[in-house]
Protein backbone atom coordinates (compact mmCIF):
# COMPACT_ATOMS: atom_id res chain seq x y z
CA UNK A 1 0.00 0.00 0.00
CA UNK A 2 1.53 3.46 -0.76
CA UNK A 3 1.87 5.48 2.44
CA UNK A 4 0.55 9.19 2.24
CA UNK A 5 3.14 11.78 1.83
CA UNK A 6 3.98 13.79 5.69
CA UNK A 7 2.59 17.33 4.89
CA UNK A 8 5.56 19.87 5.11
CA UNK A 9 5.50 22.23 7.41
CA UNK A 10 7.88 24.67 6.76
CA UNK A 11 6.63 24.65 3.26
CA UNK A 12 3.20 25.31 4.61
CA UNK A 13 4.51 27.87 6.64
CA UNK A 14 6.36 29.43 3.57
CA UNK A 15 3.14 29.38 2.01
CA UNK A 16 1.03 31.06 4.52
CA UNK A 17 3.48 34.29 3.77
CA UNK A 18 1.47 34.79 0.44
CA UNK A 19 -0.43 37.61 1.91
CA UNK A 20 2.49 39.15 2.62
CA UNK A 21 4.13 38.80 -0.77
CA UNK A 22 0.75 40.21 -2.89
CA UNK A 23 1.29 43.17 -0.50
CA UNK A 24 4.99 43.59 -1.73
CA UNK A 25 3.94 42.89 -5.01
CA UNK A 26 0.93 45.49 -5.42
CA UNK A 27 3.76 48.02 -4.04
CA UNK A 28 6.95 46.39 -6.39
CA UNK A 29 4.72 47.42 -9.21
CA UNK A 30 4.56 50.74 -8.32
CA UNK A 31 8.00 51.40 -6.97
CA UNK A 32 9.14 49.86 -10.71
CA UNK A 33 6.98 52.36 -12.58
CA UNK A 34 8.65 54.91 -10.37
CA UNK A 35 12.07 53.65 -10.92
CA UNK A 36 11.76 55.10 -14.61
CA UNK A 37 11.57 58.29 -12.70
CA UNK A 38 15.03 59.20 -13.43
CA UNK A 39 14.92 57.81 -17.34
CA UNK A 40 11.36 59.91 -17.78
CA UNK A 41 13.02 63.16 -16.16
CA UNK A 42 16.28 63.05 -18.74
CA UNK A 43 13.37 62.75 -21.43
CA UNK A 44 11.90 65.64 -20.78
CA UNK A 45 14.55 67.98 -20.16
CA UNK A 46 16.04 66.94 -23.42
CA UNK A 47 12.95 67.43 -25.19
CA UNK A 48 11.15 70.41 -23.19
CA UNK A 49 13.54 72.08 -21.50
CA UNK A 50 16.66 72.33 -23.81
CA UNK A 51 14.78 73.02 -26.93
CA UNK A 52 12.31 75.50 -25.24
CA UNK A 53 14.81 76.92 -22.51
CA UNK A 54 12.54 77.31 -19.97
CA UNK A 55 13.54 78.01 -16.64
CA UNK A 56 10.10 77.21 -15.14
CA UNK A 57 9.36 74.17 -16.92
CA UNK A 58 12.83 72.70 -15.32
CA UNK A 59 11.90 73.65 -11.92
CA UNK A 60 8.85 71.98 -12.14
CA UNK A 61 10.24 69.19 -13.29
CA UNK A 62 12.87 68.82 -10.68
CA UNK A 63 10.54 69.34 -7.54
CA UNK A 64 8.31 66.44 -9.34
CA UNK A 65 11.36 64.66 -9.85
CA UNK A 66 12.20 65.23 -6.02
CA UNK A 67 8.45 64.12 -4.59
CA UNK A 68 8.74 60.75 -6.54
CA UNK A 69 12.06 59.84 -5.40
CA UNK A 70 10.86 60.57 -1.77
CA UNK A 71 7.58 58.43 -2.99
CA UNK A 72 9.90 55.86 -4.29
CA UNK A 73 12.15 55.41 -0.86
CA UNK A 74 9.60 55.84 1.41
CA UNK A 75 7.72 52.55 -0.75
CA UNK A 76 10.86 50.78 -0.40
CA UNK A 77 10.81 50.87 3.05
CA UNK A 78 7.18 49.88 3.15
CA UNK A 79 8.30 46.78 0.90
CA UNK A 80 11.40 46.13 3.26
CA UNK A 81 8.75 46.49 6.76
CA UNK A 82 6.46 43.83 5.38
CA UNK A 83 9.01 41.58 5.11
CA UNK A 84 9.99 41.93 8.07
CA UNK A 85 6.99 41.30 9.40
CA UNK A 86 6.80 38.10 7.39
CA UNK A 87 9.80 36.82 8.52
CA UNK A 88 8.54 37.33 12.30
CA UNK A 89 5.38 35.88 11.06
CA UNK A 90 7.09 32.72 10.04
CA UNK A 91 9.51 32.45 13.34
CA UNK A 92 6.34 32.85 15.62
CA UNK A 93 4.75 29.90 13.67
CA UNK A 94 7.75 27.68 13.50
CA UNK A 95 10.02 28.41 16.55
CA UNK A 96 8.03 25.93 18.85
CA UNK A 97 8.67 23.34 16.79
CA UNK A 98 12.17 23.81 16.40
CA UNK A 99 12.79 24.30 19.57
CA UNK A 100 10.41 20.85 20.46
CA UNK A 101 12.42 18.94 17.56
CA UNK A 102 16.04 19.72 18.62
CA UNK A 103 14.76 18.52 21.89
CA UNK A 104 13.42 15.41 20.64
CA UNK A 105 16.52 14.97 18.79
CA UNK A 106 18.91 15.36 21.72
CA UNK A 107 16.63 12.52 23.07
CA UNK A 108 17.15 10.04 20.52
CA UNK A 109 21.26 10.75 20.81
CA UNK A 110 21.56 12.43 17.83
CA UNK A 111 24.71 14.70 17.87
CA UNK A 112 24.38 17.94 19.53
CA UNK A 113 25.38 19.92 16.12
CA UNK A 114 22.39 18.18 14.43
CA UNK A 115 20.20 18.73 17.18
CA UNK A 116 20.98 22.94 17.32
CA UNK A 117 21.16 23.33 13.83
CA UNK A 118 17.50 23.35 13.57
CA UNK A 119 17.42 25.96 15.47
CA UNK A 120 19.95 27.91 13.26
CA UNK A 121 18.15 26.96 10.05
CA UNK A 122 14.95 28.66 11.38
CA UNK A 123 17.21 31.59 11.97
CA UNK A 124 18.68 31.17 8.41
CA UNK A 125 15.47 30.94 7.02
CA UNK A 126 13.98 34.20 8.28
CA UNK A 127 16.65 36.03 7.34
CA UNK A 128 16.18 35.36 4.18
CA UNK A 129 12.49 36.33 3.90
CA UNK A 130 13.40 39.51 5.17
CA UNK A 131 16.80 39.93 3.24
CA UNK A 132 16.80 42.37 -0.48
CA UNK A 133 17.18 39.55 -2.20
CA UNK A 134 13.82 38.35 -1.68
CA UNK A 135 12.48 41.83 -3.10
CA UNK A 136 14.97 40.94 -6.00
CA UNK A 137 13.44 38.00 -6.65
CA UNK A 138 9.60 39.49 -6.76
CA UNK A 139 10.97 42.20 -8.63
CA UNK A 140 12.56 40.05 -11.37
CA UNK A 141 9.04 39.70 -13.31
CA UNK A 142 8.51 42.92 -13.05
CA UNK A 143 11.03 43.81 -15.19
CA UNK A 144 9.31 42.86 -17.76
CA UNK A 145 7.44 46.61 -17.86
CA UNK A 146 10.66 47.76 -18.60
CA UNK A 147 11.27 45.34 -21.64
CA UNK A 148 7.90 46.48 -22.88
CA UNK A 149 8.66 50.13 -23.21
CA UNK A 150 12.17 48.99 -24.85
CA UNK A 151 10.12 47.27 -27.29
CA UNK A 152 8.42 50.36 -27.86
CA UNK A 153 11.22 52.25 -28.39
CA UNK A 154 12.16 49.97 -31.01
CA UNK A 155 12.24 46.10 -31.12
CA UNK A 156 16.11 45.60 -31.64
CA UNK A 157 16.86 47.59 -28.14
CA UNK A 158 14.22 44.88 -26.79
CA UNK A 159 15.88 41.66 -28.12
CA UNK A 160 19.41 42.96 -27.31
CA UNK A 161 17.81 43.59 -22.96
CA UNK A 162 16.57 39.37 -23.80
CA UNK A 163 19.31 38.50 -25.13
CA UNK A 164 21.48 40.31 -21.95
CA UNK A 165 18.44 38.42 -19.40
CA UNK A 166 19.18 35.16 -20.84
CA UNK A 167 22.78 35.59 -20.51
CA UNK A 168 22.14 36.68 -17.02
CA UNK A 169 19.83 33.37 -16.05
CA UNK A 170 22.55 31.38 -17.38
CA UNK A 171 25.10 32.60 -14.98
CA UNK A 172 22.96 32.36 -12.18
CA UNK A 173 22.08 28.30 -13.09
CA UNK A 174 25.89 27.27 -13.33
CA UNK A 175 26.78 29.69 -10.27
CA UNK A 176 23.91 27.60 -8.26
CA UNK A 177 25.12 24.13 -9.73
CA UNK A 178 29.00 25.40 -9.29
CA UNK A 179 28.96 26.80 -5.91
CA UNK A 180 26.00 24.16 -4.13
CA UNK A 181 28.75 21.10 -2.75
CA UNK A 182 31.32 23.58 -1.73
CA UNK A 183 28.72 25.46 0.13
CA UNK A 184 27.20 22.35 1.77
CA UNK A 185 31.09 20.96 2.73
CA UNK A 186 31.46 25.03 4.26
CA UNK A 187 28.58 25.16 6.02
CA UNK A 188 29.33 21.26 7.30
CA UNK A 189 32.87 21.79 8.36
CA UNK A 190 31.50 25.25 10.30
CA UNK A 191 29.23 23.08 12.44
CA UNK A 192 31.52 20.50 13.24
CA UNK A 193 34.79 23.08 13.63
CA UNK A 194 32.15 25.05 16.22
CA UNK A 195 30.85 22.02 17.84
CA UNK A 196 34.69 21.17 18.67
CA UNK A 197 35.61 24.43 19.76
CA UNK A 198 33.09 24.36 22.46
CA UNK A 199 33.99 20.62 23.26
CA UNK A 200 37.36 21.63 24.23
CA UNK A 201 36.41 25.16 26.11
CA UNK A 202 33.55 22.96 28.50
CA UNK A 203 36.08 20.55 29.10
CA UNK A 204 38.99 23.64 29.82
CA UNK A 205 40.32 22.58 33.04
CA UNK A 206 40.60 18.65 32.01
CA UNK A 207 42.76 19.91 29.20
CA UNK A 208 44.67 22.27 31.13
CA UNK A 209 46.00 20.18 34.02
CA UNK A 210 47.19 17.31 31.65
CA UNK A 211 48.80 19.66 28.79
CA UNK A 212 46.08 18.60 25.98
CA UNK A 213 45.80 21.84 24.46
CA UNK A 214 48.05 21.71 21.70
CA UNK A 215 46.96 18.53 20.35
CA UNK A 216 43.48 19.85 20.25
CA UNK A 217 44.28 23.12 19.18
CA UNK A 218 45.88 21.44 16.31
CA UNK A 219 42.52 19.11 15.65
CA UNK A 220 39.91 22.00 15.21
CA UNK A 221 42.63 24.21 13.54
CA UNK A 222 43.01 21.13 10.64
CA UNK A 223 38.75 21.94 10.89
CA UNK A 224 38.84 25.21 10.58
CA UNK A 225 41.40 24.89 7.46
CA UNK A 226 39.20 22.58 5.77
CA UNK A 227 36.18 24.42 6.33
CA UNK A 228 37.80 28.08 5.28
CA UNK A 229 39.21 25.68 2.22
CA UNK A 230 35.63 25.07 1.02
CA UNK A 231 34.06 28.31 1.81
CA UNK A 232 36.97 29.87 -0.29
CA UNK A 233 35.82 27.42 -2.85
CA UNK A 234 32.53 28.44 -2.95
CA UNK A 235 32.95 32.22 -2.30
CA UNK A 236 35.59 32.33 -5.40
CA UNK A 237 32.78 30.74 -7.64
CA UNK A 238 30.45 33.36 -6.18
CA UNK A 239 32.63 36.52 -6.45
CA UNK A 240 33.53 35.14 -10.53
CA UNK A 241 30.08 35.02 -11.31
CA UNK A 242 28.81 38.15 -10.11
CA UNK A 243 32.27 39.95 -11.41
CA UNK A 244 30.76 38.33 -14.88
CA UNK A 245 26.99 39.14 -13.80
CA UNK A 246 28.46 43.04 -12.94
CA UNK A 247 30.48 42.72 -16.27
CA UNK A 248 27.58 42.20 -18.36
CA UNK A 249 25.00 45.07 -17.10
CA UNK A 250 27.73 47.36 -17.39
CA UNK A 251 28.65 46.18 -21.19
CA UNK A 252 24.79 45.81 -21.95
CA UNK A 253 24.41 49.37 -21.01
CA UNK A 254 26.78 50.50 -23.11
CA UNK A 255 26.15 48.42 -26.16
CA UNK A 256 22.33 49.63 -25.79
CA UNK A 257 23.93 53.27 -25.96
CA UNK A 258 25.25 52.61 -28.88
CA UNK A 259 22.48 50.76 -30.99
CA UNK A 260 20.45 53.67 -29.53
CA UNK A 261 23.24 56.19 -31.12
CA UNK A 262 23.49 54.00 -34.38
CA UNK A 263 19.33 53.88 -34.52
CA UNK A 264 19.26 57.96 -34.00
CA UNK A 265 21.70 58.71 -36.59
CA UNK A 266 19.48 56.64 -38.84
CA UNK A 267 16.48 58.64 -38.09
CA UNK A 268 14.83 55.26 -36.03
CA UNK A 269 14.66 56.81 -32.89
CA UNK A 270 15.28 60.20 -31.11
CA UNK A 271 18.14 62.14 -29.67
CA UNK A 272 17.04 61.36 -26.14
CA UNK A 273 15.90 57.63 -26.84
CA UNK A 274 19.06 56.46 -26.94
CA UNK A 275 20.26 57.84 -23.68
CA UNK A 276 16.44 56.19 -22.08
CA UNK A 277 17.31 53.27 -23.98
CA UNK A 278 20.51 52.69 -22.10
CA UNK A 279 19.17 53.23 -18.45
CA UNK A 280 16.46 51.25 -18.89
CA UNK A 281 18.20 48.18 -20.16
CA UNK A 282 20.34 48.54 -17.05
CA UNK A 283 17.18 48.18 -15.31
CA UNK A 284 16.09 45.57 -16.68
CA UNK A 285 19.54 43.25 -15.15
CA UNK A 286 19.45 45.06 -11.96
CA UNK A 287 17.43 42.55 -10.20
CA UNK A 288 19.37 39.32 -11.92
CA UNK A 289 22.91 41.08 -10.93
CA UNK A 290 21.21 41.04 -7.31
CA UNK A 291 20.18 37.82 -7.02
CA UNK A 292 23.38 36.31 -8.28
CA UNK A 293 25.31 38.83 -6.50
CA UNK A 294 23.49 37.25 -3.35
CA UNK A 295 23.07 33.80 -4.41
CA UNK A 296 25.30 32.42 -1.78
CA UNK A 297 22.33 33.64 0.78
CA UNK A 298 19.67 31.99 -1.81
CA UNK A 299 21.62 28.70 -1.57
CA UNK A 300 22.00 28.77 2.44
CA UNK A 301 18.14 29.03 3.12
CA UNK A 302 17.30 26.43 0.20
CA UNK A 303 19.34 23.99 1.88
CA UNK A 304 18.41 25.31 5.29
CA UNK A 305 14.66 24.83 4.29
CA UNK A 306 15.33 21.05 3.43
CA UNK A 307 17.28 20.01 6.64
CA UNK A 308 14.33 21.38 9.05
CA UNK A 309 11.66 20.18 6.63
CA UNK A 310 13.56 16.56 6.86
CA UNK A 311 13.95 17.55 11.04
CA UNK A 312 10.16 17.74 11.72
CA UNK A 313 9.34 15.22 9.89
CA UNK A 314 11.60 13.22 11.39
CA UNK A 315 10.21 14.01 14.71
CA UNK A 316 6.57 14.66 13.95
CA UNK A 317 4.66 17.05 16.78
CA UNK A 318 3.22 14.71 19.23
CA UNK A 319 -0.93 13.74 18.71
CA UNK A 320 -2.77 15.39 21.46
CA UNK A 321 -4.28 12.91 23.62
CA UNK A 322 -7.32 12.49 26.46
CA UNK A 323 -5.54 13.79 29.89
CA UNK A 324 -4.81 11.21 32.34
CA UNK A 325 -5.37 11.49 35.77
CA UNK A 326 -2.25 11.82 38.16
CA UNK A 327 -0.61 8.94 38.96
CA UNK A 328 -0.10 7.16 41.78
CA UNK A 329 2.92 5.17 41.27
CA UNK A 330 1.87 1.93 40.25
CA UNK A 331 4.92 0.70 37.98
CA UNK A 332 5.27 -2.25 35.31
CA UNK A 333 7.84 -3.27 33.34
CA UNK A 334 6.88 -5.80 30.80
CA UNK A 335 9.09 -8.16 29.24
CA UNK A 336 11.33 -5.01 28.09
CA UNK A 337 14.57 -5.18 25.29
CA UNK A 338 16.01 -2.04 25.28
CA UNK A 339 19.48 0.28 24.34
CA UNK A 340 20.13 3.47 23.07
CA UNK A 341 18.20 5.09 20.42
CA UNK A 342 19.55 4.69 17.30
CA UNK A 343 21.70 2.14 17.93
CA UNK A 344 21.13 -1.65 17.56
CA UNK A 345 23.06 -3.28 20.62
CA UNK A 346 20.63 -4.24 22.71
CA UNK A 347 21.21 -3.10 26.77
CA UNK A 348 18.22 -5.00 28.52
CA UNK A 349 17.18 -8.31 27.57
CA UNK A 350 13.65 -9.23 28.97
CA UNK A 351 13.86 -7.32 32.14
CA UNK A 352 10.24 -6.86 33.28
CA UNK A 353 8.59 -6.68 37.28
CA UNK A 354 6.46 -4.49 39.31
CA UNK A 355 6.41 -2.26 42.08
CA UNK A 356 3.11 -0.98 44.02
CA UNK A 357 2.18 2.36 45.10
CA UNK A 358 4.46 3.29 47.49
CA UNK A 359 7.14 0.74 47.73
CA UNK A 360 11.15 1.45 47.31
CA UNK A 361 13.30 -0.83 44.56
CA UNK A 362 17.03 -0.59 44.99
CA UNK A 363 18.74 -1.71 41.51
CA UNK A 364 22.19 -2.64 42.07
CA UNK A 365 24.49 -4.60 39.25
CA UNK A 366 27.86 -3.83 38.26
CA UNK A 367 29.44 -0.76 35.59
CA UNK A 368 27.60 -1.11 32.26
CA UNK A 369 24.67 -3.65 33.62
CA UNK A 370 22.13 -1.61 32.38
CA UNK A 371 20.99 -0.31 35.20
CA UNK A 372 21.22 3.77 34.13
CA UNK A 373 19.13 2.34 30.82
CA UNK A 374 16.64 1.04 33.13
CA UNK A 375 16.41 4.45 34.53
CA UNK A 376 16.00 6.14 31.29
CA UNK A 377 13.09 3.79 30.59
CA UNK A 378 11.25 4.08 33.59
CA UNK A 379 10.85 8.01 33.09
CA UNK A 380 10.25 7.97 29.83
CA UNK A 381 12.89 9.25 28.07
CA UNK A 382 13.94 6.34 26.12
CA UNK A 383 11.70 3.75 24.40
CA UNK A 384 11.82 0.31 24.72
CA UNK A 385 12.45 -1.70 21.61
CA UNK A 386 10.08 -4.08 22.47
CA UNK A 387 7.87 -4.62 26.05
CA UNK A 388 6.31 -1.69 27.60
CA UNK A 389 6.47 0.42 30.63
CA UNK A 390 3.96 1.28 32.28
CA UNK A 391 2.99 3.81 35.37
CA UNK A 392 -0.48 3.14 36.61
CA UNK A 393 -1.01 0.92 33.36
CA UNK A 394 -0.42 3.83 31.25
CA UNK A 395 2.93 3.80 28.42
CA UNK A 396 5.16 6.45 30.31
CA UNK A 397 6.63 6.90 27.08
CA UNK A 398 3.61 8.10 25.09
CA UNK A 399 2.44 9.93 28.24
CA UNK A 400 2.27 14.01 27.58
CA UNK A 401 5.34 14.85 30.18
CA UNK A 402 4.09 18.38 30.58
CA UNK A 403 1.50 16.63 32.26
CA UNK A 404 2.85 13.83 33.74
CA UNK A 405 6.53 16.14 34.69
CA UNK A 406 4.65 17.62 38.23
CA UNK A 407 4.56 14.06 39.20
CA UNK A 408 7.50 12.44 38.66
CA UNK A 409 10.82 13.32 40.18
CA UNK A 410 14.57 12.03 38.37
CA UNK A 411 18.24 12.40 39.09
CA UNK A 412 20.22 11.36 36.56
CA UNK A 413 23.51 10.18 37.14
CA UNK A 414 25.08 13.10 35.77
CA UNK A 415 23.69 16.24 37.65
CA UNK A 416 22.33 18.79 34.82
CA UNK A 417 21.80 22.33 36.56
CA UNK A 418 21.13 25.16 34.10
CA UNK A 419 21.97 28.87 34.59
CA UNK A 420 19.29 30.75 37.03
CA UNK A 421 18.81 31.35 40.91
CA UNK A 422 18.25 27.83 42.99
CA UNK A 423 14.84 28.01 43.99
CA UNK A 424 14.10 28.47 39.62
CA UNK A 425 16.40 25.31 39.80
CA UNK A 426 14.40 23.52 42.66
CA UNK A 427 11.31 24.83 41.04
CA UNK A 428 12.48 23.23 37.92
CA UNK A 429 12.24 26.45 36.46
CA UNK A 430 8.20 27.24 36.78
CA UNK A 431 6.76 29.74 39.08
CA UNK A 432 8.22 29.32 42.56
CA UNK A 433 5.98 27.52 45.47
CA UNK A 434 8.23 29.03 48.35
CA UNK A 435 7.00 26.53 50.52
CA UNK A 436 7.53 23.57 48.44
CA UNK A 437 11.14 24.57 47.35
CA UNK A 438 12.06 25.47 51.59
CA UNK A 439 10.23 21.32 52.07
CA UNK A 440 12.43 20.71 49.45
CA UNK A 441 15.81 21.99 50.90
CA UNK A 442 15.17 21.14 53.98
CA UNK A 443 14.28 17.51 53.15
CA UNK A 444 17.54 17.22 51.32
CA UNK A 445 19.82 19.10 53.81
CA UNK A 446 20.17 21.99 51.91
CA UNK A 447 18.32 24.34 54.16
CA UNK A 448 21.70 25.18 56.22
CA UNK A 449 23.58 26.23 53.03
CA UNK A 450 21.21 28.58 51.50
CA UNK A 451 20.79 30.52 54.77
CA UNK A 452 24.69 31.07 54.51
CA UNK A 453 24.27 32.62 51.14
CA UNK A 454 23.70 36.07 51.14
CA UNK A 455 20.93 36.02 48.23
CA UNK A 456 19.90 32.83 49.53
CA UNK A 457 17.06 31.10 47.43
CA UNK A 458 18.01 34.05 44.64
CA UNK A 459 21.41 32.76 44.66
CA UNK A 460 22.75 32.54 40.82
CA UNK A 461 24.51 28.86 40.28
CA UNK A 462 26.02 29.93 36.74
CA UNK A 463 25.83 27.44 33.94
CA UNK A 464 25.87 23.90 34.88
CA UNK A 465 25.76 24.98 38.74
CA UNK A 466 29.26 26.06 38.40
CA UNK A 467 29.70 27.87 41.58
CA UNK A 468 28.44 24.88 43.35
CA UNK A 469 30.84 21.88 44.19
CA UNK A 470 30.17 18.60 43.66
CA UNK A 471 27.85 17.74 46.53
CA UNK A 472 26.36 20.98 46.80
CA UNK A 473 24.88 20.49 42.51
CA UNK A 474 24.01 16.80 43.60
CA UNK A 475 22.14 17.80 47.16
CA UNK A 476 20.13 20.73 44.40
CA UNK A 477 19.04 17.98 42.04
CA UNK A 478 18.04 16.10 44.87
CA UNK A 479 16.00 18.78 45.71
CA UNK A 480 14.35 19.38 42.05
CA UNK A 481 13.57 15.46 42.32
CA UNK A 482 11.73 15.67 44.97
CA UNK A 483 10.17 19.06 45.01
CA UNK A 484 6.24 18.56 45.37
CA UNK A 485 6.59 15.11 47.08
CA UNK A 486 6.12 13.34 43.54
CA UNK A 487 4.52 9.81 43.18
CA UNK A 488 7.05 8.29 41.19
CA UNK A 489 10.75 8.96 42.09
CA UNK A 490 13.74 7.61 39.54
CA UNK A 491 17.22 8.25 41.57
CA UNK A 492 20.23 7.36 39.32
CA UNK A 493 23.38 6.83 41.63
CA UNK A 494 22.46 10.01 43.92
CA UNK A 495 24.80 9.75 46.28
CA UNK A 496 28.01 9.22 44.31
CA UNK A 497 29.20 12.93 45.26
CA UNK A 498 28.12 12.62 48.73
CA UNK A 499 29.78 12.78 52.15
CA UNK A 500 28.84 10.73 55.09
CA UNK A 501 26.31 13.74 56.13
CA UNK A 502 25.16 14.33 52.39
CA UNK A 503 24.80 10.10 53.09
CA UNK A 504 22.68 10.75 56.12
CA UNK A 505 20.52 13.55 54.04
CA UNK A 506 19.77 11.21 51.30
CA UNK A 507 18.27 8.49 53.88
CA UNK A 508 16.18 11.24 55.64
CA UNK A 509 14.92 11.84 52.11
CA UNK A 510 13.97 8.68 51.71
CA UNK A 511 12.30 7.88 54.70
CA UNK A 512 10.56 11.46 53.84
CA UNK A 513 9.18 9.99 50.38
CA UNK A 514 8.38 6.58 52.20
CA UNK A 515 6.12 8.17 54.76
CA UNK A 516 4.50 10.67 51.72
CA UNK A 517 3.67 7.18 50.07
CA UNK A 518 6.27 7.36 47.33
CA UNK A 519 7.38 5.10 45.32
CA UNK A 520 11.01 5.22 44.64
CA UNK A 521 13.64 3.10 42.78
CA UNK A 522 17.62 3.85 43.23
CA UNK A 523 20.02 3.20 41.33
CA UNK A 524 23.05 2.32 43.66
CA UNK A 525 26.38 0.86 44.32
CA UNK A 526 26.50 1.54 47.41
CA UNK A 527 25.26 -0.88 50.03
CA UNK A 528 24.38 1.54 53.04
CA UNK A 529 21.14 2.57 51.02
CA UNK A 530 19.29 -0.35 51.51
CA UNK A 531 18.36 0.20 55.09
CA UNK A 532 15.71 2.20 53.79
CA UNK A 533 14.61 0.04 51.01
CA UNK A 534 11.78 -3.00 51.00
CA UNK A 535 13.25 -4.46 47.87
CA UNK A 536 15.89 -4.98 45.69
CA UNK A 537 16.98 -6.31 41.91
CA UNK A 538 20.30 -7.29 40.90
CA UNK A 539 21.08 -6.74 37.16
CA UNK A 540 24.15 -8.19 35.63
CA UNK A 541 24.46 -8.01 31.55
CA UNK A 542 21.52 -6.33 31.53
CA UNK A 543 19.28 -9.64 32.68
CA UNK A 544 17.58 -9.85 36.04
CA UNK A 545 19.73 -12.06 38.20
CA UNK A 546 17.66 -11.58 41.69
CA UNK A 547 14.71 -9.87 42.52
CA UNK A 548 12.74 -9.67 45.69
CA UNK A 549 12.34 -8.39 49.44
CA UNK A 550 15.59 -7.25 50.27
CA UNK A 551 16.18 -9.74 53.14
CA UNK A 552 16.01 -12.69 50.24
CA UNK A 553 18.06 -11.22 47.83
CA UNK A 554 20.82 -10.05 50.27
CA UNK A 555 20.76 -13.95 51.14
CA UNK A 556 20.87 -14.99 48.07
CA UNK A 557 23.78 -12.89 47.31
CA UNK A 558 25.68 -13.80 50.16
CA UNK A 559 24.92 -17.94 49.50
CA UNK A 560 26.46 -17.52 45.71
CA UNK A 561 28.24 -14.69 45.81
CA UNK A 562 27.97 -13.84 41.98
CA UNK A 563 30.43 -11.44 39.90
CA UNK A 564 29.62 -9.30 36.84
CA UNK A 565 31.01 -12.00 34.52
CA UNK A 566 29.32 -15.27 36.05
CA UNK A 567 25.79 -15.65 34.74
CA UNK A 568 23.96 -16.60 38.44
CA UNK A 569 20.81 -19.34 38.03
CA UNK A 570 17.83 -17.80 37.45
CA UNK A 571 16.08 -17.15 40.65
CA UNK A 572 12.81 -18.00 41.53
CA UNK A 573 11.72 -15.72 43.94
CA UNK A 574 8.11 -15.83 45.75
CA UNK A 575 6.01 -12.98 44.67
CA UNK A 576 6.36 -10.54 47.40
CA UNK A 577 3.30 -8.14 48.59
CA UNK A 578 3.52 -4.85 45.95
CA UNK A 579 5.96 -6.22 44.01
CA UNK A 580 5.82 -9.10 41.26
CA UNK A 581 8.06 -10.42 38.93
CA UNK A 582 6.97 -10.70 35.06
CA UNK A 583 8.29 -13.64 33.17
CA UNK A 584 10.61 -12.57 30.55
CA UNK A 585 9.69 -13.85 26.43
CA UNK A 586 11.29 -17.45 26.03
CA UNK A 587 10.91 -17.68 29.71
CA UNK A 588 13.68 -15.55 31.17
CA UNK A 589 13.25 -13.24 34.44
Amino acid sequence: MIQPEKKSEVREALFSLSPWVLRVLLFSIVTNILVLTPSGYMLEVYDRVVNSRNHQTLLMLTILVVGLYLMLEALEWVRSGIMQEAAFSFDRRMRRRAFDTAFAARLKNLPLGAASQVTADLKTVRDAISSHVILSFIDAPLALLVLIILFLMHPLLGWFSVIGAVVQVMIGFFNERRIREPLSKATRGSNASQIYAGSILRNAQVIRSMGMLGHLRERWLAKQREFIANQADASDTAGTNAALSKLLQSLLSSSLLGIGCWLTLEGNLGGSGMIVGSILGGKVLSPLVQIIANWRQVENAREAVVRLDGMLRSFPAPESAMALPAPKGALSVEGVIAGAPGSPAQILKGVGFRVAPGDSLAVVGPSASGKTTLARLLTGIWPPMTGKVRLDGSDIYAWNKEELGPHVGYMPQTVELFDGTIAENIARFGKPDVDKVQAACQMVGLDEFIASLPDGFDTRIGEDGAFLSGGQRQRVALARAVYGMPSFVVLDEPNSNLDTDGDAALIHTLQQLKKAGSTVIIMTHRMNILQVVGFMLVLVDGQIKHFGPKEQVLAALKGQQPSASQAAPKPQPQQPQGISLIPAPGGQA
